[in-house]
């Protein structure tokens, strides 16, 4: 599937906050803990606030490691996301999008004083998803 996100760039806050979830949850991988927070912010019914966000930290990861097996899954989801919200999906409007949800999903997930462990971040999910 043609992807216009190549490399994902974090600001230097959420790579302080994935630090702190790293640590939290014992999960090593940036790209992992990414997804957990993509998934987190598309399951919210609002639209993440259009701000400017500064790609500032020394975190790249390129789309086929973030997205792994399930790259293409994470394109069709952010796509409809972006359908459902009333955006365009042209290149630009994904890559804003993909940002804006994915700075918002870690800023949920850090901010989540319960998730202290990865069974706690499995919680979070399936409370999600029930309600």
């Amino acid at each position: 599937m043609d992807n216009p996100i190549e490399r994902i760039r974090i600001s230097q806050t959420a790579e302080d906050q994935l630090v702190q979830l790293k640590r939290n949850t014992k999960i090593k991988q940036w790209n992992i803990l990414c997804r957990w927070a993509i998934a987190r912010s598309l399951a919210e019914s609002s639209t993440p606030s259009p701000v400017t966000i500064k790609t500032d930290s020394k975190v790249e990861i390129l789309w086929s490691v973030f997205g792994g097996e399930i790259a293409d899954i994470l394109l069709i989801a952010l796509k409809q996301r972006c359908y459902q919200d009333g955006l365009g999906t042209d290149s630009e409007t994904l890559k804003q999008q993909f940002t804006l949800h994915l700075h918002r999903g870690i800023t949920y997930l850090a901010g989540d004083a319960k998730i202290q462990q990865i069974e706690d971040l499995v919680r979070k999910v399936t409370t999600i998803k029930s309600l």
